[in-house]
């Protein structure tokens, strides 16, 4: 692991949020604390929304937002792809929903139980909104140890792919567990606290995953599960 892998290295504030940069690429990470005017409204909004088994390889249940939650933090979100990410304009919001992990490790599929990328452009943005009071559980992101790669773009794609795909076959896939920490195939290079009202934005190209304990209750009620609300957004 990396020093300063809890902290990330150069990191810097700015009115409203925090700058962290990942690892040897040094990718920036925004950490927005007091995100929302009204978390507990946001609660309320989950709790009577009508959850579904979720798509793309998530471990757990989705429902639609309040539609006023992401013209709500247009401000802070453009400020940031502004400041931070070098994006102009307005982004595109690609999709958006409450999100809850449910899954148990028994029943992830192989990807699941190893860090993903949400997508392999650059100006794809990823959004992470913590709503869970009581959880102590975040964010990991990752380094792949053959190759050194943090993010996978486009270009990186089949070197990567090919690589693992060699690595799992010759080494055996991983014990069916959410993953934590440094493993043999991969390098943990910042872990990021879930706090209450507390928001990430990153590249959709980072290696990460959530850090699910291995006693988490994995409770699919959004007032005692792990509540977040998980945004893709495209910044030109």
């Amino acid at each position: 692991m990396d020093d300063g892998a809890e902290t990330g290295r150069a990191a810097m504030t700015l009115p409203g949020f925090t700058v962290r940069h990942l690892g040897r690429e040094g990718q920036p990470l925004v950490i927005i604390d007091d995100f929302a005017p009204d978390p507990d409204a946001l609660r309320a909004a989950a709790a009577a929304a009508r959850f579904g088994p979720a798509h793309h390889h998530y471990p757990g249940i989705r429902a639609p937002l309040p539609a006023s939650y992401m013209p709500s933090q247009q401000s802070i979100i453009r400020t940031a792809l502004r400041d931070i990410f070098g994006h102009q304009g307005e982004a595109d919001v690609i999709d958006a929903s409450f999100s809850i992990v449910t899954t148990p490790p028994a029943e992830l599929t192989i990807s699941q139980r190893l860090p993903h990328c949400d997508a392999f452009a650059v100006e794809r943005i990823a959004l992470l909104h913590y709503l869970a009071p009581e959880s102590g559980e975040g964010t990991a992101f990752y380094r792949h140890r053959s190759t050194g790669f943090e993010t996978i773009d486009a270009a990186r794609t089949p070197i990567y792919f090919d690589q693992l795909d060699a690595e799992l076959r010759y080494r055996g896939v991983p014990p069916a567990t959410y993953i934590a920490g440094d493993t043999n195939l991969f390098e943990q290079t910042m872990l990021v606290e879930a706090r209450y009202n507390r928001a990430l934005l990153y590249r959709s190209y980072l290696l990460h995953s959530g850090a699910i304990a291995p006693e988490s209750p994995l409770s699919p009620d959004p007032s005692t599960g792990r509540l977040t609300i998980t945004g893709f957004l495209s910044a030109g």
